[in-house]
């Protein structure tokens, strides 16, 4: 049982709800053997070769609006191709059995005509409500509608059976529209929810590039001038080095001098990216996750009060720990608790999220050992793993020398949790 619950958590939200809709069209396929060809069966008197041949094709007829509607629901999240072979064998299937119940009934072979209804009525609404997947447009739905129901009227007055083609033509109707509608909103909540997963998916691959983009604009502003001076510089040493000017020496120092201070300037902008500011981080961590659609409440202090080696140690926790969360897992809510920091207290940070997977889906990565090398630098530790219901907690410790005092919460930690309105995150 804790098996099947692992499986089922470690699906994302579109896989769930594609893997209900496919389990509800297996329904519908069973309720089209018990319905039309089991009541078919129960009525008919006597088993002739005929009539088993009818049952047969029912119970293939609703193989095929399953098989149908597994490819359908496939070509509807945008992963394959759309199946109009499938389509076209459904409505010739669709075809053969009405029309053929329908033939049987005039010659007087069906046995029992109270059959007939449920054959025609139930194997065209079956037959449509997989064939609805198949459309794009709304329009085009209410046109599979319409034709069904003239294509069985039609076919009842040409079989002679007069005025009965109007009850017919209105039961059609009123079960393909029925079938119709559940159809379309299936497809339509598919195509939703698969939407919003590539969206979310989308919107955290732009945090990271933006990020990206960021450093790539610093190390250019810093890099991009003093290249160019030593270019020149360079250029004009080996002018003045050809015609043995002794000023080649001093632009030569020149050169060197601005290398050691493209060096220094490298070393800012990198520790200005490695050194994260942990109140930055917080607020970093709230709008990447937001993006992503996570609904994520926060409770820390501003972090000003501690030293800036556990600031930066914990602002790569919470880095890290958001990165993990918008790759593992299919989280929806996050937790993000900064505690301690006071006297001899030492300063605790937890992040806590939903739709963490029962197993690891690969090989363990390297980030959570790097934020251990971190930690251990400051006599600090890190503990991450599955928590009850379904959620993984990393709690990371480190202790604050001479007991810096951490500032109160203030506007970004209220005393409850805050709500993710204005994009909280973590």
């Amino acid at each position: 049982m804790s098996g099947l619950t692992q499986w089922w958590q470690r699906r994302g939200s579109a896989s769930k709800v594609e893997l209900y809709t496919r389990g509800s069209y297996a329904v519908f396929a069973l309720t089209e053997v018990l319905s039309v060809a089991g009541s078919a069966l129960g009525v008919r008197t006597g088993f002739s070769g005929v009539g088993l041949a009818l049952d047969l094709l029912v119970c293939g007829h609703a193989v095929l609006v399953y098989l149908l509607s597994s490819r359908a629901i496939g070509w509807v999240g945008g992963r394959r191709g759309r199946p109009v072979r499938t389509a076209a064998a459904l409505l010739a299937l669709t075809a053969l059995i009405a029309l053929g119940a329908l033939g049987l009934a005039a010659g007087g072979l069906l046995g029992d005509e109270r059959t007939l209804p449920m054959l025609v009525l139930g194997t065209v609404g079956f037959g449509l409500l997989a064939l609805v997947l198949c459309l794009r447009r709304v329009r085009e739905t209410m046109y599979a509608v319409l034709g069904a129901t003239a294509a069985t009227a039609l076919a009842v007055v040409v079989f002679g059976r007069g005025w009965e083609a109007v009850g017919y033509g209105i039961g059609t109707f009123l079960a393909c529209t029925l079938f119709a509608v559940t159809s379309g909103f299936s497809a339509w909540l598919i195509r939703v929810v698969w939407e919003l997963d590539r969206s979310r998916e989308l919107r955290a691959r732009l945090a990271v590039a933006e990020e990206r983009l960021r450093f790539g604009r610093d190390l250019h502003d810093v890099l991009g001038r003093n290249l160019a001076v030593i270019a020149l510089k360079s250029e004009l040493a080996v002018q003045l080095a050809m015609r043995e000017r002794p000023e080649a020496v001093d632009q030569m120092v020149e050169v060197q001098r601005i290398a050691r201070e493209s060096q220094r300037e490298v070393r800012e902008v990198v520790r200005g990216y490695r050194e994260a500011d942990l109140a930055v981080e917080l607020e970093g961590a709230r709008g990447v996750l937001a993006a992503a659609g996570i609904d994520c409440r926060v409770e820390a202090a501003a972090g000003g009060g501690l030293p800036p080696a556990v600031q930066s140690a914990l602002g790569w926790v919470v880095r890290e720990a958001t990165t993990n969360v918008l790759r593992h897992g299919d989280a929806r809510t996050a937790r993000i608790r900064l505690s301690g920091g006071s006297g001899a207290a030492p300063a605790v940070l937890e992040i806590e999220n939903d739709g963490a997977p029962g197993a690891p889906s690969g090989p363990p990565g390297s980030g959570l050992a790097g934020l251990r090398e971190r930690l251990a630098v400051l006599d600090g530790t890190l503990a991450a793993g599955p928590v009850a219901g379904g959620r993984f907690r990393l709690t990371a410790t480190v202790p604050v020398p001479g007991g810096a005092t951490a500032p109160g919460p203030g506007p970004a930690s209220a005393s409850a949790w805050a709500s993710a309105e204005e994009g909280s995150g973590a």
